[in-house]
């Protein structure tokens, strides 16, 4: 029997990424299931690009949605919309806020939420388990967990990708060098190096993000040589999953371009700086690779990382050196 379903996922948007298997599989499971989705304006696009996901209701937690009574009054309105159930791989207090006050019976979370108590299904946290398969996890799902995340691009958008990736003929790399967290981006100097040096190979080399690391990214460039293109910024999350199709790998930090990577079906090369692929966000498709290092003592030194090195040295991305890293790539 068609059921109508609210995903509740309000974390960045590698976490967004990462939770539409979980929403095809439902949806494939009965094509009339109704999927409605809590996501944060950051995200939004995400959810809005997947073909399986029926209606986007868009939380503002650092604006509008900030205070404990906007976050009750948001969860009101789910109180006569129909909703038969709640699944939510997010484990917040405001999450927890949301289930209990939608007035929606059936719901579903991680035993390590903040307030397992309002769910009434809780189910096993495995931290030894991938991030897609953790989340399957909530609906039940015993198949091979390596879905890739589907996304469709407005034309509008593709056309001006088509635009791009045609301008450039031959073979492509995109290099994401930026991140939140200070302590899981690569040393730009890096970057730089590995992006001349990719390019001396014969490919074009297209640097990405969001329009916060342009001048990260306009940095790189600015040290690198021809056919080192900044685009950060250019296009939505859908967008540039687009143009990673078109390209032969991306080289990421571990951070959400990692995972349009995936969601491109494109090869990917993650580099772990202070945490490490064991948390369960490393990438799966056939080809990619995780590169770090595994004989540093304080690492990793917290699942998202920090904004500077607890340790002053920051040593699990400064022995990673370009030469090491190419290494892996070019094996």
């Amino acid at each position: 029997m068609p059921q109508k379903i609210l995903i509740i996922q309000t974390a960045f948007p590698g976490d967004a990424i990462l939770t539409l298997p979980l929403i095809q599989v439902l949806k494939k499971r009965d094509s009339k299931n109704h999927i409605g989705v809590v996501s944060i304006p950051a995200t939004a696009d995400v959810f809005n690009a997947s073909p399986y996901v029926d209606e986007v209701f868009v939380l503002d937690k650092r604006g509008k949605h900030k205070s404990i009574a906007s976050v009750i009054k948001f969860a009101k309105i789910f109180k006569n919309s129909g909703y038969t159930s709640i699944i939510t791989p997010h484990r917040s207090l405001r999450t927890a806020m949301l289930v209990y006050f939608s007035g929606i019976k059936n719901s579903t979370g991680f035993s390590n939420s903040t307030l397992p108590i309002v769910f009434t299904n809780i189910i096993k946290y495995d931290k030894a388990a991938h991030e897609v398969e953790r989340n399957l996890s909530l609906i039940d799902y015993h198949g091979d967990w390596r879905i890739i995340p589907e996304l469709q691009v407005e034309s509008g958008e593709g056309s001006r990708v088509t635009e791009i990736v045609n301008k450039y003929p031959g073979k492509k790399v995109a290099i994401a060098p930026g991140s939140v967290w200070e302590t899981k981006k690569y040393p730009e100097e890096y970057f730089a190096t590995i992006a001349s040096a990719i390019q001396a190979k014969g490919y074009t080399v297209f640097l990405i993000g969001g329009k916060t690391d342009w001048d990260l990214c306009e940095r790189i460039r600015g040290n690198s040589k021809k056919n080192i293109i900044n685009i950060s910024g250019e296009f939505s999350i859908p967008g540039t999953v687009e143009l990673l199709r078109h390209v032969e790998f991306i080289i990421s930090n571990d951070s959400a371009p990692s995972h349009m990577g995936t969601a491109a079906g494109t090869k990917v090369y993650t580099i772990y700086c202070s945490t490490v692929p064991s948390f369960g966000f490393y990438p799966y498709m056939e080809g990619s690779g995780s590169i770090g290092l595994d004989d540093v003592r304080c690492k990793p030194c917290g699942i998202h990382g920090y904004k500077k090195c607890p340790e002053g040295h920051f040593d699990c991305g400064r022995k990673l050196t370009p030469l090491l890293t190419l290494s892996k790539i070019f094996s």
